[in-house]
């Protein structure tokens, strides 16, 4: 099915708007939308494969957990710890990979849990575009960097891009100003929308993938996605990384002592998404 992207604005407090357009409808499609989320992405797939053993993650914006398990190629190797704010998404994530026994937490991706450097490696997928300023997106990847390690943490962080593939299951109105005819025309601070998620629901509320029956009906749900614009995302990156008085670069670059840093090691687009690899460092 094909699902209509819709322009939209934020109408008041950034955070009750998340809540309504977001946790609200996560919560509602928890289980219909991990049985369409079960196939790793290729790159971020192989940012945990070459993660080294023994090494502990943050999986920031779990949903379902599917990328605690990995790497299934040497499994329980390295450790991640997966945080999402749906209750019914983390019900689903405590037994990723058919184990029982994954450690997950509920709480906002913008929260203060650990100390500062907890973490060997973090990773954030489809996640930072579901908040709903500039101010917050930048916020939650502050809170990526601030939570690996200042010597050698390692970052991967993917959000929803306005430059779709000819496989999108969405589709924009090609006069929107985002459209993939006319790049000149996007907006270099990315586009606000509604994308909807179709499901049925049964007389008594439970949301249901069966095909439909005289006791089923359509429900539709809004999700809120902000789509990134091309370098919008390393420009958040530098950004955040300049207010935690972060030198932007490789540590090659810099030949005094007592320098703390953060290098984008890989930037890319990969099937409507934009991705970055960031890499800390201390000198």
């Amino acid at each position: 099915m094909v699902k209509i992207a819709v322009p939209t604005s934020i109408q008041g407090r950034p955070q009750e708007y998340e809540e309504a357009h977001v946790h609200n409808v996560y919560d509602r499609i928890a289980d219909h939308f991990s049985s369409t989320r079960y196939k790793p992405w290729p790159i971020v797939a192989q940012f945990l494969s070459d993660i080294p053993t023994g090494w502990i993650g943050l999986d920031s914006g779990t949903g379902n957990g599917k990328y605690l398990p990995i790497p299934t190629e040497r499994p329980g190797s390295i450790f991640t710890i997966g945080l999402d704010r749906s209750h019914n998404l983390l019900e689903l994530a405590k037994c990723a990979g058919g184990s029982p026994t994954r450690d997950v937490l509920r709480g906002d991706v913008l929260g203060d849990y650990w100390r500062l450097g907890a973490f060997d490696y973090a990773l954030s997928i489809a996640t930072v575009h579901h908040l709903a300023s500039p101010k917050r997106r930048k916020q939650a990847i502050e809170r990526l960097i601030q939570s690996v390690s200042s010597t050698h943490g390692r970052i991967l962080i993917y959000v929803w891009a306005t430059k779709q593939d000819e496989l999108s299951r969405t589709s924009f109105p090609k006069k929107a100003c985002w459209s993939n005819e006319d790049e000149t025309r996007i907006s270099p601070a990315g586009q606000d929308v509604f994308v909807p998620w179709v499901t049925q629901t049964s007389t008594d509320g439970s949301v249901t993938v069966e095909p439909e029956t005289s006791k089923s009906m359509y429900m539709v749900l809004n999700r809120y996605y902000h789509m990134f614009s091309e370098g919008e995302l390393s420009r958040m990156a530098e950004e955040a990384a300049k207010e935690l008085d972060l030198k932007i670069g490789s540590p090659d670059e810099f030949s005094e002592r007592g320098v703390k840093g953060l290098h984008i090691s890989e930037e890319g687009w990969e099937r409507s998404n934009y991705y970055l690899l960031l890499t800390r460092w201390e000198k």
